[in-house]
Parts: structure tokens; sequence; C-alpha cells
């Protein structure tokens, strides 16, 4: 969904937030930082981004009352984004900002980086992004290297591992109106302290047009094959794969999705259908996100699901077997004698 590889740092701002709960300062750089070394961009773009190509989830910047100038963050975004040479003026402002949020004891204070990003891909489309990243946790590293009289070694206290960046967000520039797109990720807190990030400083909530209807629907479905339909029918691997080929089948040829259409389509009887529904609206309990029961269907998110949709049947260690159509055309059955199931296969030709 998110990639990087066409990306570059345009300008980035570096400043310090504490804890304002524990009295902890903040301190905001008097200048934005100039990279002039190649390998250090490489290297700042891996630790930002590389952890937004496993994000699945696209949210947008909001406020309670409706009126996005509300949400600070927005705001700041919208003043970069219309004059890019604003971005470290705003980056101290983020700052302030994050630091007024900040007060929960185990919020840990760390170094802000508001990074001003060209060539960032989402969904499939290039756009420039805003990046707001947090580095809150320190380690120790040992460097090893020859010198005249053999081989020295060294360490270094209070470094950061580019492979573990602690919280961040990618605000894209495109649709404004509705508050953006944006990715966010946190990699440390995950109690009651973890909700400043996401809902006091960035105020986000999940984005709820047809990209994410066509890939909750298909993710849920899928749930519901793989975990729940145990409990409603005596079902073969197969016959389960055979139902998510059907299902992959309806979104790929549809350009609509209607829960009764692809209910009858797909599962086709009564108690199947029945549970089905019942299991998505419990979902939606549960997620506290509604999923309509008719919407147009994204290509986009169809094509990204259909990678998580697999066909094959896995039998021991010897042999896989990749069901693709017919599912009469495969049968189960146990053989006494060798105190084994099997599987029958029937076709035409070989090829």
């Amino acid at each position: 969904m998110i990639s990087y590889s066409e990306a570059s740092i345009s300008s980035l701002s570096i400043h310090q937030s504490g804890n304002k709960l524990l009295d902890e300062k903040y301190k905001l750089s008097q200048h934005p930082t100039t990279i002039e070394d190649e390998t250090l961009s490489k290297l700042l773009l891996q630790y930002f981004l590389s952890p937004f190509e496993k994000v699945n989830e696209i949210y947008r910047l909001s406020h309670s009352t409706n009126d996005l100038q509300l949400n600070e963050v927005y705001h700041f975004a919208e003043m970069i984004f219309n004059n890019p040479e604003t971005l470290h003026e705003n980056s101290g402002l983020i700052t302030k900002h994050l630091y007024d949020v900040s007060n929960h004891p185990k919020i840990k204070s760390g170094e802000l980086y508001v990074v001003y990003l060209t060539g960032m891909q989402v969904e499939g489309e290039l756009f420039n992004a805003l990046g707001i990243f947090k580095s809150e946790s320190k380690e120790t590293y040992l460097k090893v290297y020859p010198d005249k009289n053999g081989i020295e070694i060294q360490y270094e206290q209070e470094a950061i591992n580019i492979k573990k960046l602690d919280k961040g967000c990618l605000i894209f520039n495109t649709e404004k109106e509705e508050g953006y797109k944006v990715a966010v990720m946190d990699n440390t807190n995950k109690g009651s302290e973890a909700v400043y990030w996401i809902d006091e400083f960035l105020k986000l909530t999940i984005r709820n047009d047809n990209y994410n209807q066509t890939q909750n629907t298909l993710s849920i479905y899928k749930s519901f094959v793989t975990k729940k339909l145990d409990e409603v029918y005596d079902i073969t691997k197969a016959q389960k794969i055979d139902m998510l080929n059907r299902s992959m089948n309806y979104f790929k040829q549809k350009e609509e999705f209607n829960i009764d259409e692809f209910s009858n389509e797909v599962i086709g009887d009564a108690e199947g259908i029945n549970s089905f529904k019942e299991y998505k609206q419990n979902y939606e309990k549960e997620y506290e996100t509604e999923i309509a029961d008719n919407f147009s269907i994204s290509v986009q998110a169809v094509k990204k699901q259909s990678r998580n949709y697999k066909s094959v049947l896995k039998l021991d260690k010897n042999f896989h077997i990749y069901i693709h159509g017919n599912n009469e055309l495969i049968e189960k059955g146990f053989d006494e004698k060798m105190n084994m199931s099997f599987y029958k296969v029937y076709f035409r030709e070989e090829t």
C-alpha cells in the first residue's frame, strides 16, 4: 500500500519533546537539519519509512466538532503543503503541540523529526507527504574496527537503532477536504498512554471509503470462512478454498457490492448467509466501525487482498494442491487399509 522507492527528503527539522506531566522541557532547534551525505539520507529514509511498508490501515485527521481547522496537526500540515519553506517554523509548533498532550507518566521524552517527503506512493499514486516521527528508545552499540596493531573495539551509548522506529505518521497531500490520507504506527506504547499519539496528538479517525469498505469486507469474509464456518457446516479445507475463490471472483467481476447478491451467489444457503451477516454485525460492534451493505468495489483493494487469499491445500509435507476452479472435481475420502485420508482429483487433460 505504501512505497518509498522513489521518495527523497526535501527538508528535515529535529526537535526534542519531553513529558509535560513530569516537568520535562522541550527544546527547539534554531535551524533545519542539512543532510549532504547520500548514505545518511538513505539510512534516514529506511529508518522513517520501512515500518510503513506493512501498514495497511489508512486514517484521516479529524476533530470532534467536524471543523478540521481545529485539529492542530491538520492546520500545520496545510500550512506546510501550501508553502514547504515553512516546514521548520511549523515543525516547532508541532513539537509544542506534542508536548502539550504529553500528560501521562509513562510517555517517554525523545527526538521529534518533521520531514517533507517527495515521491511517496500510497495506494498506487505518488504524492508529497509530511512525516512526523519520534525516537524514544536508545541502545548501546559495539564498534569493531581494524587498526595498525590489530582489532580495536569501542562502544557507543544512547544510540538509535534504525530498524526500530518508535512512533510515526505520514500525512499525504491528497484528499485535503476529508482530512488527508494518514498512515500511523506506534511500537512503544500499548496501554492507556498510547492514546496520546493517535487520539490526542493526531486526532485520527479511520477512513471509511470504498477502498476501506472493500478491504474490510474481504477480510471479514475470509475470517468467517476460515474461523467460523466450521460451527455451521462439516466442511473440508478444499471446500473452504472454493468458497474463498468464489468470493474473490465476485469482487473481481463486479463493480458494485451488494450483500444480499454476494451472499446468495457465494454462500448460497440460508443458514450460512445468516451466520455470515451475524458475523459481520459482531465485527462492526467490536471494532466500532460500520461497513456498508452496498458500496462501489475498489479494484486496488481487491488486488491487495487477493495476495492474502491463498488457494493452496497443503497435505503433510508431501503435496500442495492448488485449487482455482470447480470444487466438485476434488473429492475427499479415507483409506482404512492405509489409515490415511486422501483426495481424488478429476481432470480432462494434463498440461
